[in-house]
């Protein structure tokens, strides 16, 4: 019989595994790019567009929160395929080894997509695809580079990749080829990056002529755009940025460890960056995960940091997510329990909602907020509690600094308006079409008249969490097969194949990043020629947007 302490944390690591994380995959891992045959037919007929508007504006729209080698997150071996690889498509969309013949032994691809560790799926992959991709799978890779293809070909121009890790989870899984350090993965990922660059490059014809450009400014981005070109640019999401967690409430990182690692991120090129992300860290503490799936984060927050998340009940208009246990016992239990938090000691035990995490940023998070803002860096508030966006927006209207965004719908929509005034850009996560519209319709509400507005969205691919769904009763008005794209007219598409599986948005949702451009004309159909205007600003805005950061 294992010892109590011993057992208890053994429960509390079976627990974090199921944590719903930004970025998970698992594969080979690709090295310099090598001309291949083609791999796979995108279904799209048509030039992409090239130049501006007759008043100079890009057009095209943007996916502002992606993650396209996460794979090589979290110590490189909880999802399954890559992004490309340099000995074709087979190789790169493969199922995990430890998924069995019959996925009997995908255990934690159980858990996250069905909410048990019991279950099976076929396993072929490549070229069958009979049970992945699909937009409810976590662990199976959802942006092959021919799919991102796909998409830019139908009028996609700018697209954010956020390298992703988390030294807990990569800790607390079984399997790993990588050491847990978060800051050596982001590397590794801002590395694949270039060299999916590289390897496109190779497929069209050389060096510089590929479709997809890393870009490291504004500038750049408006020439990539110009040329008819995919936009890419390098963020960070992950959980103790530069080695900045915090234990028992005491910070691990130092300013210099701070100035270090900026400087080192805009070396990488990274222009957009998350200070916090699921755990509380010594920069800022959190939004809360809500439900079953908060349960697990917050287990995941003790293991990292040995302390639960602390909360309080908000007496402000903006508040975190709601976090259990919360109920009439654990409301009497809290306010006595609160008075153990300087000794140390918390309790997952919270009072009556609405929550807001007692954690906001701190003085090292307001010191690395202030070095992004003289780096000409974008700030990402998502993901930060109320407490910790509000101080970091204060922070930034101070300053008179526009460079600040919310990517998917993870702040307090409450606080759009500040983001607006200040020049910032929000975009929404995507969701099925018609809810979808609805966040477009609330952005428009909350940002300034007169100002050029541009919306986009937050795929949150390979974030292990569901992609958009078939939009409910489209049998009235579905997509139908093939059509233009909004964004352009002279595009065609047909139902995207890849090897013998073809995919109907109608029925399956965006099961992989090439149905974007279907997804996008159910939204169209939904909003209208409004929606789609604004969507084809979205690479404008958040250039003209991170040009007033850069001065």
């Amino acid at each position: 019989m294992p010892r109590p302490r011993l057992a208890v944390r053994a429960v509390l690591t079976a627990l974090t595994t199921m944590i719903v994380l930004g970025g998970l995959v698992h594969g080979a891992s690709p090295t310099r790019a090598a001309p291949s045959p083609p791999e796979d037919a995108v279904e799209v007929v048509g030039e992409p567009f090239q130049g501006t508007t007759p008043d100079g504006q890009v057009r095209g729209y943007a996916d502002l929160h992606s993650h396209l080698m996460s794979y090589e997150g979290f110590g490189g071996r909880v999802m399954c395929g890559s992004v490309f690889d340099p000995r074709g498509i087979q190789e790169a969309l493969k199922d995990c080894s430890d998924h069995g013949k019959d996925g009997s032994t995908a255990w934690f691809e159980n858990l996250v997509s069905k909410g048990n560790p019991f279950g099976k799926h076929d396993t072929a992959g490549w070229p069958t695809f009979a049970d992945w991709p699909h937009r409810g799978s976590r662990t199976h890779q959802q942006a092959y580079h021919t799919w991102i293809e796909r998409s830019w070909r139908a009028g996609q121009r700018l697209l954010v990749n956020h390298l992703v890790s988390n030294r807990t989870l990569c800790e607390v899984y079984p399997l790993k080829k990588y050491p847990c350090d978060e800051m050596g993965s982001i590397r590794l990922q801002a590395q694949r990056t270039y060299e999916l660059q590289d390897h496109i490059d190779a497929q069209s014809g050389g060096p510089g002529r590929g479709w997809f450009r890393v870009v490291r400014g504004p500038d750049e981005a408006r020439r990539v755009i110009e040329q008819g070109k995919l936009a890419v640019v390098l963020g960070v999401e992950t959980s103790e940025p530069f080695g900045c967690r915090q234990v028992r409430g005491r910070a691990q990182c130092t300013e210099k460890q701070i100035d270090d690692g900026l400087d080192e991120m805009r070396r990488l090129g990274v222009g957009s960056m998350f200070l916090c992300h699921k755990f509380d860290n010594a920069l800022c503490g959190v939004r809360f995960d809500p439900d079953t799936t908060g349960l697990a984060v917050n287990m995941g927050n003790f293991l990292g940091s040995n302390r639960f998340w602390q909360a309080d009940t908000c007496r402000r208009p903006e508040h975190d997510n709601t976090i259990a246990p919360s109920n009439e016992i654990t409301s009497v239990l809290a306010g006595p329990l609160a008075h153990l938090r300087p000794l140390g000691l918390t309790l997952p035990v919270y009072p009556a909602p609405p929550h807001c995490n007692v954690n906001g940023l701190s003085d090292l998070g307001a010191y690395a907020v202030k070095g992004m803002i003289k780096r000409g860096m974008l700030v990402e508030v998502d993901h930060m509690s109320v407490e910790a966006a509000d101080r970091t927006l204060s922070i930034l209207e101070q300053a008179d600094y526009p460079g600040v965004v919310s990517s998917h719908s993870w702040t307090d929509r409450n606080f759009l308006q500040r983001l607006y005034r200040l020049g910032g850009m929000a975009t929404a996560y995507a969701s099925a079409a018609d809810g979808f519209v609805g966040s477009w319709r609330q952005a428009r509400k909350a940002s300034v008249p007169g100002r050029l507005f541009g919306f986009g969205f937050g795929l949150d691919a390979n974030g292990m969490g569901p992609l958009p769904g078939p939009r409910g009763g489209n049998e009235a008005n579905p997509v139908r097969y093939p059509f233009t794209s909004p964004f352009d007219p002279d595009v065609r598409l047909d139902r995207q194949r890849t090897g013998e599986r073809t995919w109907n948005v109608n029925t399956e949702g965006v099961a992989n990043y090439g149905l974007i451009p279907d997804w996008l004309a159910d939204v169209h159909t939904v909003g209208g020629d409004e929606i789609i205007t604004d969507m084809a600003r979205g690479a404008e805005a958040y250039i003209r947007m991170w040009e007033r950061a850069r001065g």
